[in-house]
């Protein structure tokens, strides 16, 4: 070995341990604060951008950095003052390098989330440039079709695997007898030398360089759509199950003075600054959102299914359909209406989402793409209603649903599916001939108040019965008919010992906030249905 080539090989093991620790650093400053802070302290900072300074030898190492920064940088004020002006460039060059390989795809989205974490230090006449670049970015890699992707890099891995089997067999024929099996070795004399038979995927390290240009595109499309929906929101959401629930502005005037100072709403507001709402629309990001709602590719998925090592694919591909369905849930809350498309493509993404929601006969099964899909659907109907466009899901479509929802374990579906309950009982409460269906709406929503073991479902079955049936002649009717003033006086008490019981050991105080709010609107409700029927029985 010469002395570059051992120089080298030196660089590359040292590069090596340099990328394993990297890894290590990200993952225990993914998983604690106390890591972070001593990221921010000891400065590891300068250590890891020297490393991303490197991407144009070493784009796995500068891949691993990028994870690392995107992780540190989150909710970091005290990091943020480390970036100086070359650092920033850093992150800049890295962010706009021309090549456009899969790996470098990943490596700019993930550099872009970081730049992305540090706008509130980037000059207020640099913001819309920087906005504009990073939704570039992000952009570009939502244009690709994974499962077109997919099939191409399966199809190479194929050709490459079959070309080095033909080489091998061409060099077996040219070597013909002078290479000598292995059970022949021992009727040898020891003092001839012998060939062991070799072949040239022997002779090569094994790669698997199609995987893993194709998983890197796929996280990349992934890490883009998280990236868009920190975009429309002033904090990042949290992982609490009580993030979904909020009160909703449906409500008759009797409720409209009942908030408490600390509101209802316990999502971070969602808000966009003309920058970012210019550059989602520039870049046509909402209809891009929308392609990669679709199921995955079902061809790229059979390929996928009949080789082991692709096979974790499928699930990737998933988990970027239920991404995108939360990203449009962000879109359709934040955007107006005419940005979307009008009245006509709010109808259309409704029946999209029926579509994708009841194309699958087992969707309750599949607790992801339930709770992202019933999100989806929560924020259309809100969006739909608020403007007095038709529904175009049916009642019954959406009781199939909300039946269907409120037996899964997980926690945001059954508050996703009372919500919906709620929007559509408050829609058809203003309308004729609807008894009926408001009658099974409100059973539903009793039932569900009463009987679930969660506070949180609880209380949004509670705001959802406040709002259907707030007001409207058919309404009053529907809910004297079910006797729910005598169910709600009954459960009051109960709800109220609940509360007390399990809201300190269970909930937080911005949770305690919000059941607080619900208590007393459940007194002022219980009292205005009271009129109610006084009116209707007199």
């Amino acid at each position: 070995m010469s002395p570059q080539e051992k120089k080298d090989q030196n660089r590359n093991s040292i590069e090596n341990i340099a990328n394993e620790a990297v890894n290590v650093l990200w993952n225990i400053c993914e998983c604690s604060s106390r890591a972070v802070s001593i990221f921010n302290k000891e400065g590891c900072l300068e250590i890891v951008l020297k490393y991303l300074s490197r991407f144009s030898t070493n784009v796995d190492l500068a891949i691993s950095v990028a994870y690392c920064l995107q992780t540190v940088t989150e909710d970091n004020p005290e990091l943020l003052k480390s970036f100086s002006a070359p650092a920033l460039h850093v992150l800049e060059s890295a962010m706009l390098s021309p090549v456009n390989s899969m790996e470098y795809i990943l490596l700019k989205t993930l550099v872009a989330g970081t730049i992305w974490n540090l706008k509130d230090i980037i000059p207020s006449k640099s913001q819309a440039e920087i906005i504009n670049a990073i939704l570039k970015i992000l952009s570009e890699v939502l244009e690709m079709d994974a499962g077109e992707t997919v099939l191409q890099m399966k199809e190479a891995e194929t050709q490459r695997i079959k070309t080095a089997a033909d080489t091998e067999g061409t060099l077996q024929n040219v070597n013909g007898d002078d290479l000598i099996e292995d059970d022949e070795m021992e009727d040898i004399p020891l003092r001839r030398k012998v060939r062991r038979k070799a072949f040239i995927s022997d002779l090569l390290p094994p790669t698997d360089k199609e995987l893993r240009e194709t998983i890197a595109l796929l996280t990349a499309q992934q890490t883009a759509l998280e990236i868009i929906v920190n975009m429309c929101c002033s904090e990042d959401p949290t992982d609490d199950e009580w993030e979904e629930l909020s009160s909703s502005d449906e409500s008759d005037s009797f409720m409209e003075n009942s908030l408490s100072e600390c509101g209802g709403q316990l999502l971070s507001p969602l808000c966009l600054s003309h920058e970012v709402h210019t550059a989602l629309t520039n870049y046509l990001i909402p209809k891009k959102i929308f392609e990669k709602t679709a199921f995955p590719n079902s061809t790229a998925v059979d390929v996928c299914s009949r080789n082991p090592s692709w096979k974790p694919l499928i699930r990737k591909m998933s988990i970027i359909q239920c991404r995108a369905l939360v990203c449009l849930q962000s879109l359709v809350s934040l955007l107006d209406v005419d940005h979307l498309g009008g009245p006509a493509a709010l109808q259309t993404l409704a029946q999209h989402l029926s579509q994708l929601l009841f194309s699958q006969p087992d969707f309750a099964k599949h607790v992801d793409f339930l709770e992202a899909i019933s999100s989806a659907l929560r924020a259309l109907l809100q969006t739909v209603a608020s403007k007095n466009i038709p529904q175009c899901m049916t009642p019954d479509q959406l009781l199939t649903l909300c039946r269907a929802g409120i037996h899964s374990s997980n926690v945001g579906v059954r508050v996703n599916v009372v919500s919906i309950l709620g929007i559509t009982g408050s829609v058809l409460a203003k309308e004729d001939g609807t008894l009926d269906t408001l009658k099974t709406i409100g059973c539903f929503l009793l039932e569900v108040a009463t009987k679930d073991p969660s506070l949180v479902v609880a209380g949004e079955a509670l705001d959802a019965l406040f709002d259907v049936f707030a007001d409207g002649k058919e309404a009053e009717r529907a809910s004297v008919q079910i006797k729910l003033l005598s169910a709600l006086k009954e459960f009051q008490p109960v709800f109220k010992m609940k509360l007390r019981k399990e809201g300190r050991a269970k909930y937080s105080p911005d949770q305690l906030c919000v059941l607080d709010n619900v208590k007393m609107n459940l007194r002022r409700f219980v009292a205005y249905q009271e009129t109610v029927e006084k009116k209707l029985t007199t």
